[in-house]
């Protein structure tokens, strides 16, 4: 084995020689430090390589000053996957050296995280049901414990917590009356004009009435009330909620005995199953005000478009819109609060809840307006 000297200009040195007992002498000398080690150390690790099947001793004897970075090279020395018998050991340690060395053990360091692979279909797969199944039980348990909540509120209305139903009632539902108004009115709009352009071909303009009446009782009004108000008051309740779990107020409300969703969820459910259909009979007189001045456009007095509806919508139409928009209303305050209830901790949990409530209410509200349109059909309602 021949001697080999590889020399750092900035004052550390490295050279290789054999031993005398068969063994890789590896000395260093000079500092080791943050300023000088950078080159140092993808030699040092060459070097071990090319003698992988030999003990090699670091000698240091010649080191004149070592600090955190020094150290560093050396415990990657020591931590150097070997061959058996040919581990490396140092040599020659220098007081100093020796008691900044004290506190680490080479053999339990580990090195770099290795990259996380992207998990295969197999495994994404199962999580996406393992989560599903968790949600659904989660969906469970809350709907089991609102409903005995809300029992309990019913049969003792004396501990319902009323004035704060009544603030939320007035936050979710009189301060949505323009919004509602503006999405109502112009959705009449559009829907009039639309009908009444085909309907005048035919001089049958009359049966815009009809159609207009008809969409905004049964269909429009509840599902476009629902859509705002999941907006609005379901990421609402989330955020609202969210912030008190992350905040430690939930486990404050434990700690004194209040049932948290006793305290927090029966309100807000209460405010909502009774803004829903109050904020849909405005949407629908808001709705019709829209089409009947679109039909003024085409000489269709608004006597006879009122008279037209009258006989077009039946008790039934309008009843089964506001039992669609309490349904509704009792989801998207379910899916909120429920939604609050698992936020995580975190800077971006509580916007993370906010968004879900709002999807999942959107999602639950279609789902819920296809099955009451069969359910309607088949009760010829």
């Amino acid at each position: 084995m021949g001697k080999k000297t590889s020399v750092n200009e900035d004052g550390a040195y490295l050279k290789v020689s054999p031993g005398p007992a068969g063994e890789c002498i590896l000395e260093l000398s000079g500092r080791l430090d943050a300023y000088t080690i950078g080159p140092l150390w993808p030699r040092a690790g060459r070097m071990l390589e090319d003698h992988a099947e030999t003990p090699v001793r670091v000698d240091l004897a010649a080191v004149d000053y070592c600090d955190g970075a020094g150290v560093a090279l050396l415990l990657d020395l020591l931590r150097q996957t070997r061959a058996p018998g040919a581990e490396v050991a140092l040599v020659n340690v220098p007081t100093k050296m020796a008691q900044l060395l004290e506190p680490f053990d080479a053999k339990a360091l580990t090195g770099a995280p290795e990259a996380r692979r992207a998990p295969g279909l197999g495994r994404r797969l199962g999580d996406g049901v393992h989560d599903l199944g968790r949600d659904l039980y989660n969906h469970v348990v809350f709907v089991g414990e609102a409903a005995a909540a809300l029992a309990h509120g019913l049969a003792h209305p004396s501990r319902v917590r009323w004035k704060d139903a009544l603030r939320i009632a007035q936050e979710a539902g009189v301060n949505a009356l323009p919004i509602v108004a503006l999405i109502a009115f112009l959705m009449g709009v559009i829907l009039a004009f639309q009908s009444a352009v085909a309907m005048k071909q035919f001089g049958a303009e009359i049966f815009v009435a009809n159609l207009v009446a008809l969409s905004l009782f049964r269909e429009l009004g509840p599902l476009m009330t629902a859509i705002l108000l999941a907006g609005r008051s379901a990421s609402a309740f989330a955020a609202e909620i969210g912030t008190m779990k992350v905040n430690e107020e939930l486990n404050a409300l434990t700690t004194m005995g209040l049932d948290p969703v006793r305290f927090l969820v029966v309100t807000r459910v209460m405010a909502a199953v009774i803004i829903a259909p109050l904020l849909t009979i405005f949407a629908d007189l808001v709705g019709l005000m829209g089409g009947a001045m679109v039909m003024m456009t085409f000489d269709v007095p608004l006597v006879a478009f009122m008279n037209q509806v009258s006989q077009a919508v039946s008790p039934g139409d309008f009843l089964g819109g506001l039992f669609k928009a309490t349904v509704f209303g009792l989801v998207i305050a379910g899916v909120g609060c429920l939604r609050g209830l698992e936020t995580r901790t975190g800077a971006s949990a509580v916007g993370i809840s906010t968004t879900r409530a709002v999807v999942s209410a959107i999602i639950l509200i279609v789902v819920l307006d296809g099955l009451f349109a069969v359910i309607f059909f088949h009760l010829g309602i």
